[in-house]
């Protein structure tokens, strides 16, 4: 590929890594680094790339390893606004009755493969993982986009096996009482 054509591309990427970044790491400063040296990389390594894959791809499978990279460096770093969040993590305990049951029940998604052929649907789901407290986004998004396992999370985050699973047992529940009222919902109503 030559230089040129391979700028263009990375120029054309930039708003698209940068959001994926903004997700993953929910700190701006963060995802522009994390987006500035994997758009670095590709450059670098463009003689690499061998073009069997999109260069989407393979700059995103670059974004991925600068993320994790960005995990590590950030540390411990633990923002006012996380805290408050960890405050309120228990609010997902409303839904439930002393007897562990579901209040109300969980309404019929239909057919979620049809809805998974829609773009629309990732709209509203990339607005919901971006709605959840910041640890259990980051969870679930190593665990779900980084394809990262337990051990690696918890090394990660530093936190226990125990508190992952809690994470990502809660981020999925939000998650799909997301769906359920901003997807499901409103496709029933069509």
């Amino acid at each position: 590929m030559d230089a040129d054509a391979l700028h263009a591309d990375l120029e054309r990427l930039r708003p698209m890594l940068l959001k994926i970044a903004r997700l993953q790491l929910r700190n701006e400063a963060w995802a522009e680094d994390a987006v500035s040296e994997a758009l670095l990389a590709a450059l670098e390594g463009a003689a690499d790339f061998a073009g069997q894959s999109q260069v989407k791809t393979w700059v995103v499978g670059i974004l991925k390893h600068k993320i994790v990279d960005q995990f590590r460096r950030g540390g411990r770093e633990v923002s006012a606004e996380a805290q408050m969040e960890a405050a309120g993590a228990e609010s997902i305990d409303e839904l439930y009755g002393p007897d562990g049951h579901r209040l109300s029940p969980p309404l019929d998604w239909g057919d979620p493969e049809a809805s998974l052929s829609r773009t629309q649907f990732f709209d509203v789901l990339q607005a919901c993982v971006e709605h959840l407290p910041a640890a259990m986004g980051r969870a679930f998004m190593m665990r779900e986009w980084l394809e990262l396992d337990t051990a690696q999370i918890c090394k990660e985050l530093r936190i226990t096996s125990t508190n992952c699973f809690v994470l990502l047992h809660r981020a999925r529940l939000r998650l799909r009482e997301c769906l359920e009222t901003n997807w499901f919902a409103m496709e029933q109503r069509r």
